[in-house]
This record gives C-alpha cells, structure tokens and sequence, in this order.
C-alpha cells in the first residue's frame, strides 16, 4: 500500500525492525518506538550530500524547537547518506530521533512506501490514527512554519488563504519581515531597518555562490547598479543567499554594494516558493508600493542592461518588440557562427562547416552524461535520429554538452551518430540563454529558414517518437488529433489489481513515468491523485497496442535512486529532467 495523504499508518509498522522496537538519539541512546504513540510524526527523508535539505534543515529545526513546548510533536530522520560517517555528522546536529542508519531495510521500505522520488521530503502522520496528515510536509513547514501546526487539511488551508490575502496586499514587510527580523545587512555587518527602503524599488536577487551564471549575472548586476546609482536612481538590491556554507556567502558578498538577507535565514526558503522559483539567478522586481511588478528581470539586465529599467509596462513591451524582431531575423548562421568558429564536428573530430547545416532541418540537443533522464532517454532518440534520416536527408542533430571535462564528453558522445558542438564551445553559452534552457535533456528544433520550430522537440519525441517530425505545429496536430480518435474507445474509469485502492480516472498528463513498467511516457495516463500513481494505458489494458504516450522500453534505464538523486553542483535530477537549482 502507498502511504498516501488519508492513507492510515500504525506507526510501531512504520518504524519498528524486524528485531527493533526503538530509534535513536544523536548521542546514542534509545527510544522505545511505543512513546510516540497519540503523538504527530514527521518523517524527514534527508541526507548530508543534499544542498536543499541542509537549507532546510534549519528551519525544520527551528519549527521543532517552537513546537517543543507542546509535547505532542516528533521528527523521525531516515537518512539517504551513503556512509554512517556522514550520516552521523548531520544527525548530531539534529534535535530529533532517527531510524538506525544500520537498519538500510527498512530506511529503504519508508521510500517505496511514501514514493519519495526528491529530498528533502517531510511525511506528517497524527501517530493517534495512524493517518498521513501530508506527504508535501517540507512545502508546508516552509511556506507556514510552526503556524502550521497541527498540520490537518483544514489548518493548511487556513494558512493558505492567509497567505493567497498577504500576496493581495503584498508590502515589503510582509515578504521580507520575520517574527524574529525587521532588518537587513551589509557587508560590513551592519544591520539596516528594513524600513529604511519603503517607497523605493526592490531587486531581490536569488543567488549560490560559486554558481556560474550567478557569479556571471552578478558582474553584470553590478555594473547595472552603479550606473543608476550615478543617475540618481532609487533602485535597491536585496540578496536573497541559497548558499549551503556560511564562508562561500561572506566571501561572496564581500564584493557586493547591496544589502543582503541574513545567511540562511528562515525566509530564504519561504521566499523560493512565494515567488515560485525557476532558476537562478532571479531577480523579483518589486515596486515601489511593495507590489511585485516582474517575476524575474534577470535576462532583462543580461540583455538589455541599464535600458532595461525601470520595468515598466512600456519598457517590457519596448524590449518584447526587440526579441520578436530578433527571432524573425534569427538564422542558422546568426545562431552558431561566433568569430572563427564557423562550424560543429563529426565522429573524430572532423570539422562540418555550419554552411553545409544551412537549409536543413536541425535539433539542437542539450545534454549530459552525469544526467540520468539523459542517459534514459538517448536510446530513444538514436533511433528516432535513425528512422527519420532514414526519410529525409536534410536533416541533422547537434550535441550541446553540459559535460564538465572532456572525457566525459568524448565518452558521452562515442553513443551518438550525429554532430556535436566541440566540448567547452563559447556557443554553448549564447545557445542556452537564447533558447532559455533551464533543464536537460532540452532539444530545439530549427527549420530549413533558421527560425525556430518549437523548443519541446524532446518531449515530442517522447510522445510520438519519429512520426513527431518536422515538429511543426500543423504536424502536431495532425498527431494529437489521431490520439483523441483512439482514446476515444477508453473507459473514462476503471480498477486495477495493481492498485486496488481508488478508482483510476483517465487524465490528461505532461510527461511521467508510468508505475508499473517504469518507462518515461505522456499524454494520457490512469491517475489516482490521492495517490500520485499513474499508469500508462498500454499497462492498464494489458497490451501493447493502446498507443500515444510513448511506451517503448528504454535501454539501459537507469534505478530509481540513480534517477532521482545523480547529478552535479548546481542542478537537480527528478523524473525526467535535471533542472538548474
């Protein structure tokens, strides 16, 4: 059974081993499952090596401390660590109990429980019934703190509504004011009256150190700040640190003129999620009545510079004019001839002048062999590549690497029959913030004039395998129509032994990965939401002529954990695409 949200869970089952009746204290001692009985539990499914649960983790502490005077409130940690040296490292500052890091089996039976497919990952259960209060405990404990307590639907929607009113009337204390700050800092340590910036307009810059295009945007926002500063501009920026180490943020902001949010601050967290975070860098404009006027002005100053504020209306829909402009005279020269590198490379290194590409029908692939869902879905497209070369000629493929050396590269690109931008090309960077790719596996397709076609080639691939191409709009619809032809003879609901829990509806989903054979499908599944479960219907029906959603078994597949949690600094694999943090 999937420990879902409504689900009941008795929690000696939950927790206990087979030879095992207690957890553990960070000192050692034991104790004894049995007192946490009546009690409300959160499962904190973490680990050390995890960037967004070290940020986490204070706050959850923070909460857990203010909740102490209750007694009736208790974390579990069960640890993802790949060693108890690192695991014992991160409990010991942790107030809570946790599941023995001995005890892997049972550590790995609460993940296929809860379906934990990211970390950090908090399950609230009223341990007096048993039932999963919420599986999203991270999300809450972020957005509302201890006021979320004690967790039940109808106090999470108190605490929703309370905040969808404080967004209606947004002013720069209610997003950046604490219960225990009303003040910023400068590099200097000074502490700044938050007060102090009423009235003016705000830059909330989202930032990590170290983070390449962040320490690239931050020269560029400097440079931005210092002019208006000399125009006597009253544009102010606020730095809002995601950093994990405390001397990478004070290094960091040594070099930056503007005031900064205390180091892993309480709000930090809160605010990625208020403001729906994407990507990084961001930077939240907001006005000078505390309203917010643009979501992330970041690629405004990276292409636009100081022409770029004050953000209006008029401004953004004089620089729009700029971009449709640009794409409207966008050719396939325009986007990979850069000074003397006027062309892309073959199998051992052999040079393919852009001008033979130009006319031709052209992907343009980003991808990674640290990546997992890339690494999945390359099998794939070798022989969509295949099928479709097989059918037209002028069309070609290019291999954009986010791979950190060059034997990775070579090795990654040995599996690929097509072209490839050389390993640490300048392109590389003009190509990705061009096409805006924030997530990988990406692919773009180009048409025979060098305009875009669309930018989701891979995901209609994914749908449609090589019958996708030319990926025009019309051929899209021509496809689409044909699978709501088919599903018309579907049952709009039915039960499966496989999960005999809920009636399954048939909905209409973006890519996921289908419960029971596991493959990266689209477009129509059978969905419990209360659940999360979802079952491609080429597995409900038992038969592999229910087509539409992909369903080919994929190579080389990578296991859940490898699929979830690989990757490198700066991005997070979950599902079928990693994404920039």
């Amino acid at each position: 059974m999937a420990g879902s949200e409504g689900e009941s869970q008795h929690v000696r089952s939950l927790l206990a081993g087979e030879e095992r009746d207690f957890l553990v204290l960070n000192n050692g001692d034991q104790v004894k499952i049995e007192t946490l009985n009546g009690k409300i539990i959160g499962l904190y499914f973490s680990a050390s090596w995890c960037g967004p649960c070290r940020r986490f983790t204070p706050n959850l502490i923070e909460v857990y401390n203010e909740l102490l005077s209750r007694g009736n409130f208790e974390v579990v940690f069960i640890s993802d660590d790949h060693d108890e040296e690192a695991f014992n490292g991160y409990f010991s500052k942790m107030p809570w109990l946790a599941m023995p890091f001995s005890d892997a089996s049972d550590r790995d039976r609460l993940r296929k429980l809860f379906k934990v497919r990211g970390i950090p990952f908090l399950v609230i259960i009223d341990g007096a019934t048993g039932k999963v209060l919420t599986v999203k405990g991270a999300s809450v404990v972020g957005d509302y703190g201890s006021g979320s307590y004690p967790f039940t639907p109808e106090r999470l929607n108190e605490c929703k509504e309370v905040e969808e009113e404080a967004k209606r009337n947004q002013t720069l204390k209610s997003v950046l004011v604490s219960s225990s700050r009303d003040f910023l800092v400068s590099n200097d340590g000074n502490k700044v009256p938050i007060s102090e910036l009423e009235g003016r307009m705000i830059g909330l810059y989202f930032s990590i150190s170290g983070y390449g295009r962040c320490s690239e945007f931050t020269l560029k926002l400097k440079q931005v700040y210092g002019e208006l500063k000399e125009r006597g501009e009253g544009l102010e920026i606020v730095l809002v640190p995601l950093d994990d180490e405390e001397q990478s943020f004070d290094q960091d902001f040594k070099g930056m003129p503007w005031l900064a949010l205390p180091f892993q601050d309480q709000i930090c967290e809160k605010l990625i999620r208020y403001f729906e975070l994407q990507a990084l860098p961001t930077l939240v404009i907001i006005g000078k009545g505390g309203k917010t006027l643009h979501s992330n002005a970041a690629e405004l100053i990276e292409e636009h510079g100081m022409k770029a504020y004050p953000f209006s209306s008029e401004k953004l829909a004089w620089m729009a004019e700029i971009e449709k402009a640009r794409r409207e005279a966008q050719t396939l020269e325009s986007l990979l001839l850069s000074g003397e590198l006027d062309y892309v490379i073959g199998k051992d290194g052999v040079k393919v002048p852009v001008s033979e590409l130009v006319g031709k029908n052209v992907l343009l692939y980003f991808s990674a062999s640290w990546c997992p869902p890339c690494r999945a879905f390359l099998p794939k497209l070798v022989d969509a590549y295949h099928k479709i070369k097989a059918k037209d000629t002028a069309f070609e493929l290019i291999f954009i690497s986010s791979d950190r050396d060059e034997a990775s590269f070579d090795g990654f690109y040995a599996g690929m029959p097509w072209l490839a931008l050389p390993f640490e090309d300048d392109r590389k960077k003009s190509l990705t913030r061009t096409f805006k790719i924030q997530g990988i596996p990406a692919m773009v397709a180009i048409g025979p004039s060098g305009r875009t076609v669309t930018d989701e080639a891979k995901d209609l691939i994914v749908r449609f395998g090589p019958d996708a191409y030319p990926f025009t709009d019309e051929k899209v619809k021509v496809l689409e129509a044909k699978l709501e032809d088919m599903m018309k003879g579907w049952p709009e609901k039915l039960k499966l032994a496989l999960h005999d829990q809920h009636e399954l509806k048939l909905t209409r989903r973006s890519t996921y990965i289908c419960d029971d054979c596991e493959e990266e499908v689209s477009d129509w599944a059978y969905s419990c939401e209360l659940c999360d479960f979802d079952v491609h219907p080429k597995c409900a029906f038992g038969k592999d002529d229910v087509k539409g959603g992909g369903g080919e078994e994929v190579e080389g597949k990578e296991d859940e954990n490898e699929k979830q949690y690989d990757g490198i600094e700066g991005y997070v694999c979950d599902g079928d695409v990693c994404r920039k943090v």
